[in-house]
């Protein structure tokens, strides 16, 4: 018997907002949020505040994007716009 995965599982992105709680990570959130919205897509969204974990991805300066492993920003807050054009 073969297994069938969820579709939406499959699809599901895991966006990472690394920082620690600063004004501008919050707004990095935000900014995602509506990305995902306006995309009408599946994604977890998780903020990482670990110092640890935050240098894991060698990042020095927050805040910061991961989405599905891959670093895309750090050191500024992207907008809603950039945001989209990575979860393309």
């Amino acid at each position: 018997m073969v297994a069938i995965a969820d579709v939406n599982e499959v699809e599901k992105m895991k966006i990472e907002i690394l920082g620690t709680g600063c004004p501008k990570c919050k707004i990095l959130e935000e900014n995602a949020r509506k990305a995902v919205e306006e995309m009408k897509i599946k994604a977890e969204i998780v903020k990482v505040s670990d110092i640890a974990k935050i240098v894991e991805y060698g990042i020095m300066t927050t805040p910061a994007i991961v989405i599905n492993g891959e670093v895309r920003s750090y050191g500024k807050v992207s907008t809603v716009e950039e945001i989209k054009k990575w979860l393309k």
